[in-house]
């Protein structure tokens, strides 16, 4: 067998092994969460054995931390935390593997189909979320949620959007398809957990408004981190990515104008990707306003997510235009 078909193979391999430690680590996250949403009573009794070998309910010795737990379940929590993070460096390694043996099968950059782009900007998201978690960011919280979204575009991306390893359309190929698609990329891959840390933070925000009420919320709810923590750290990935989505958005029309002559057609990828970079902008100039900080900034916020996701699935499998490079 060629080498390049041998690449082509271990590269499929690599991205299903991916996805079986994706889905271990986000059930991990998933334990993990669970188990904060149900707390152990600090005076809940512990069976220990009597000299008759029966168990007899005594009281827990182990004092309890800070936040009002047992220190054993804490540290039950935290051993679960780190199979968690675990699992999604082994999950982020296939990946890696999987995507830059995809690259040299096709001896080129390996985003040239949606296929392709899936499996890339599923990497960027899943690299995104362990920088946040080694620079000791309250990220936790969103394993659980970036995971289950990188395990089933996967899963989609090897089912319904799979493409064999071959050339480009003679379009793409050009070094723009490096720059630009790269860009977007990464832009994507922060912008998902940006979306995680809002739609939490506007679930506990509104849980912060139930309690305030006199409505205690139990369940996964009322456990995230505060509020202000969480739109803080959507704030930071949504100020590094909407820069890297703006210098996109202009290198696309830069490749336009090298490939069809002009800067700007209001083609239906060009049309999306602008509404992508509106509802951003309006979201970060909404963080600086008072009437629309907070909760109004983020379904802004979550608004331009939805628009990027259309502006990649729909735009390429139910719009015809002059980006209709799908590969499906």
């Amino acid at each position: 067998m060629p080498i390049p078909n041998l690449l082509a193979e271990l590269s499929d391999r690599l991205i299903y092994s991916a996805i079986a430690v994706y889905a271990l680590a986000m059930l991990a996250y998933a334990y993990q969460a669970a188990r904060r949403s149900h707390p152990v009573p600090e005076d809940a009794p512990r069976l220990e054995p009597d000299a008759a070998g029966a168990h007899a309910a005594v009281p827990d010795p182990q004092p309890p931390t800070a936040g009002g737990r047992p220190a054993i379940r804490d540290a039950a929590a935290r051993r679960t935390e780190r199979i968690a993070a675990a699992l999604t460096t082994l999950a982020f390694v296939l990946h890696l593997a999987g995507v830059v043996a995809r690259g040299l099968a096709v001896g080129r950059a390996p985003w040239g189909n949606m296929y392709e782009f899936t499996t890339a900007a599923t990497l960027a998201a899943t690299a995104a979320y362990l920088v946040f978690l080694r620079r000791g960011q309250p990220v936790r919280d969103l394993g659980v949620w970036v995971l289950a979204l990188v395990t089933l575009c996967l899963g989609l991306a090897v089912t319904v959007l799979y493409t064999p390893a071959g050339d480009l359309v003679p379009v793409l190929n050009s070094y723009w398809l490096v720059i630009h698609v790269a860009a977007a990329i990464i832009a994507g891959g922060v912008f998902t957990v940006g979306a995680a840390a809002t739609g939490l933070y506007l679930t506990r925000r509104r849980a912060d408004a139930r309690d305030a009420g006199g409505q205690a919320t139990r369940g996964y709810a009322g456990r995230p981190p505060a509020a202000a923590t969480l739109e803080r750290l959507a704030h930071t990935a949504h100020l590094f990515a909407f820069p890297v989505w703006t210098f996109a958005v202009l290198a696309g029309a830069i490749w336009a104008e090298d490939s069809w002559g002009r800067y700007w057609g209001w083609d239906p990828k060009e049309t999306w990707a602008f509404i992508t970079w509106v509802l951003y902008a309006a979201y970060l100039h909404a963080q600086s306003t008072a009437g629309w900080r907070g909760r109004k900034a983020g379904w802004l916020a979550l608004a331009g997510y939805a628009a990027f996701w259309f502006n990649f699935v729909g735009v390429n499998l139910f719009i015809t235009g002059l980006h209709s490079y799908a590969g499906v």
